[in-house]
Order: C-alpha cells, then structure tokens, then sequence
C-alpha cells in the first residue's frame, strides 16, 4: 500500500533535487499548483493518468516515484507491506 505523505515526500523530494517549482510541474501537467501541493502535503493522491507524466517530469520511474528507491537500490528486509522508512520531508 503507498501511503499518500511518503509519496509526497518523493514528489517534493525530486522535484526540489531538479530545481523545479510546484507551479512549473504543474503547468508541465496541465493541473492546478495547488494540486501539487496537495500531492507533496499528502492530502491527496496524483490521479493513475497523471504517474506517467509526473514520472517523466521528475525524471524517474514510476515505481522509483511511487516508492522512492531506485531500480539499482538493493531491496532492504521488509515485508513487501511495510512502508520504507524515510525521513520527513
């Protein structure tokens, strides 16, 4: 299960690592900054049609995106249930 402020935390995270605003990944999904926001705040959730866009806007996989680990990064002990534990955004 992805937990929506550990999804947003990974938008936040990638998109402030490519030096782009929220208004700049908005306009490039044709979508309200204040969607952004509410995605990075964990309020809500991008929509299914959105993750491929979004994915290729923050220069990452989908599954990268949705998990926060890269493809390369070695999978830790946890069940597949268990959230990564990340830090706050």
């Amino acid at each position: 299960m992805i937990h929506p402020e550990a999804l947003g935390c990974h938008i936040a995270e990638r998109r402030r690592r490519l030096g782009l605003t929220q208004c700049q990944v908005a306009d490039r999904l044709g979508i309200t900054p204040q969607a952004v926001s509410k995605w990075e705040r964990g309020v809500s959730c991008p929509d299914v049609v959105y993750l491929d866009e979004l994915a290729s806007v923050l220069d990452v996989g989908i599954e990268e995106l949705l998990t926060g680990a890269s493809p390369t990064e070695p999978q830790s002990n946890r069940t597949p249930h268990e959230p990564k534990k990340t830090t706050p955004c």
